[in-house]
């Protein structure tokens, strides 16, 4: 890898090199790396499909998968499918991301979409950790679709922390899940859309299980003339609880909108949607300007602290 290579690769996945553990590191459509281990086979798909599968045996802890993705080359454009199988009891981290470097001093695109579909078996733990980066000149474009599907056996959980760092000119975000008895499934989103970018979310649970429980969290910042669109759906179809959040800073000329869909379908299935949209308070400003801070640099300061 060259040295743009490399800073993709901390940026995503803060690797500075080789990892430990299991990994497979994709690099401009073709494999830079890979290793299992005794307990996580990293393979090939046969199906006619780009990408790979991830066995990861029934009782595995304390072991790591790393699988990030990183494209250098102008122009390029792919369709990436990932599927995870966690065996029953196992216990992981799971960190995956996508960089781009578009550089090829033209209006050219370079995209990536990326599905993974995690089968997370009985009373399995899953902490997934996904961020995208976008880097280059500025003539180009950076695409990123990530599409997450998530089926969740009896006791199983899944933590899921996805961030859009910077350079991201367009994202069609998707995560969907299905719960079964006694499931948890949380997620926290941070998101940050500057210029011109346009950012989709797109949430949709079925929890379809007793006693099982998801919570969605989303916090994003949208500056200049970004446009961000925040959708959740979650369909109550057992006692369970759900709750669902989008907290957003709008500036400048930007837009943001949230729009919550909350279905109970059992008596007993508990729903809550809460959403905020504002600006920066000018209190916010005054006070970290009184420090010496420049109007510019306390408005960073205070979006770095809410999107930490």
């Amino acid at each position: 890898m060259d040295a743009i290579e490399k800073d993709l690769l901390l940026q995503i996945a803060d690797l500075h090199g080789v990892p430990e553990g299991a990994y497979n590191i994709r690099q401009n459509g073709e494999s830079a790396g890979r290793n299992s281990t005794a307990n996580i086979d990293i393979v090939p798909k046969t199906d006619g499909k780009s990408g790979i599968d991830i066995i990861i045996k029934p009782g595995t802890k304390n072991e790591s998968v790393h699988i990030p993705v990183v494209i250098s080359k102008a122009g390029y454009e792919e369709c990436v499918y990932n599927d995870f199988y966690i065996g029953d009891g196992a216990e992981v981290v799971i960190v995956a991301g996508c960089g781009i470097h578009q550089c090829g001093g033209v209006e050219m695109t370079s995209r990536h979409d990326g599905v993974h579909t995690f089968y997370v078996g009985k009373n399995a733990k899953v902490k997934y950790v996904e961020k995208h980066y976008g880097g280059g000149d500025g003539l180009g474009k950076n695409v990123m679709n990530p599409e997450t599907v998530v089926h969740l056996q009896e006791g199983a959980s899944m933590q899921m922390e996805t961030t859009q760092i910077k350079g991201i000119d367009s994202t069609n975000r998707i995560t969907k899940a299905t719960m079964a008895a006694g499931s948890e499934f949380i997620v926290k989103e941070k998101l940050y859309t500057h210029g011109e970018q346009v950012a989709d979310t797109d949430f949709i649970v079925e929890m379809n299980g007793e006693g099982c429980r998801a919570d969605i969290m989303s916090r994003s910042v949208a500056a200049d003339r970004s446009r961000q669109r925040f959708v959740s759906t979650m369909n109550g179809n057992a006692p369970c609880y759900g709750h669902t959040e989008c907290d957003a800073i709008i500036m400048d000329k930007a837009v943001v909108s949230a729009a919550p869909c909350l279905s109970a379908n059992d008596v007993d299935a508990e729903l809550i949607h809460e959403a905020a949209i504002g600006k920066i308070a000018g209190e916010q400003l005054v006070k970290l300007m009184t420090l010496g801070l420049t109007e510019k640099e306390a408005e960073e300061q205070i979006i770095k602290g809410f999107l930490h």
